[in-house]
């Protein structure tokens, strides 16, 4: 049987990537974003690929009635998800902490932080009841150490790593494992939405260096989820080879 894998934020980067890997090795794949357009496009695309089942889930991972709804109605041939990819993310703005936008803090922490414990506490304790399950979490270099005009996305990458650490401390008890996969700079949409649609600007971030690409993190998730049993990668740091840290970059 087919093993299972829910990754949320599915549609693009780095999301899609994992979702393309793991179909290439005969998961069975749950879907979720918004943009449902997209997700249908993949999901023809990947059973036109790769034949194996796919099923969309599209909804806000911030809308907790409507994640609910979606999880509690999973038919029971999906039910028993070995892996969790909590990908779902975002970075808004580069203004200084004391300049930024309500909106976009609270959609900053209510992304990447509170929807990714929501998901998380709806689909970890049916992997406790049978015994079985990965979680993966996608944070980030900027987890790590903050940097100027990104205070607030950095705390809440910092949280996921705390989170994921704290998740693998209530598990230890159990043969669930958790990872937290933890990239530099990758070139997706990601900066695209940080810029409020600015590609000019976007594309900046990535010049003069060799950036990460989806596939690259993807080859790491899927790494990590197929690991042996008594083997768990709790963090990966992964960046590209001109890049040291979160604000220490070689560009040519």
């Amino acid at each position: 049987m087919a093993k299972i894998i829910f990754i949320t934020g599915a549609s693009s980067g780095i999301g899609k990537a994992c979702a393309y890997r793991f179909a290439q090795a005969g998961y069975t794949l749950l879907l979720n974003a918004r943009n449902v357009d997209k997700l249908k496009d993949m999901q023809q695309d990947i059973q036109h690929s790769y034949g194996v089942d796919v099923m969309l889930l599209p909804f806000d991972v911030r809308d907790r009635q409507a994640a609910q709804e979606a999880i509690n109605a999973l038919p029971e041939k999906y039910q028993a998800i070995d892996v969790l990819v909590n990908n779902a993310g975002l970075a808004l703005g580069i203004d200084k902490e004391y300049e930024g936008t309500e909106h976009n803090y609270d959609t900053m922490i209510e992304t990447n932080i509170t929807a990714l414990l929501m998901i998380t506490r709806l689909i970890v304790p049916q992997m406790v009841e049978r015994g079985k399950g990965h979680i993966i979490n996608i944070g980030s270099v900027a987890g790590d150490a903050a940097y100027p005009g990104g205070s607030v996305y950095c705390a809440t990458k910092a949280a996921v790593k705390v989170l994921s650490d704290g998740l693998r401390m209530d598990l230890v008890h159990t043969p669930l494992r958790v990872t937290n996969v933890k990239p530099g700079l990758v070139e997706t949409n990601f900066s695209v939405t940080r810029f409020d649609g600015d590609k000019e600007r976007a594309d900046k971030v990535y010049q003069g260096i060799k950036p990460l690409t989806g596939e690259d993190i993807a080859e790491v998730v899927y790494f990590a989820a197929n690991a042996p049993e008594h083997v768990q990668i709790a963090e990966v740091l992964v960046l590209a080879t001109h890049q040291a840290s979160g604000t220490i970059v070689h560009r040519s």
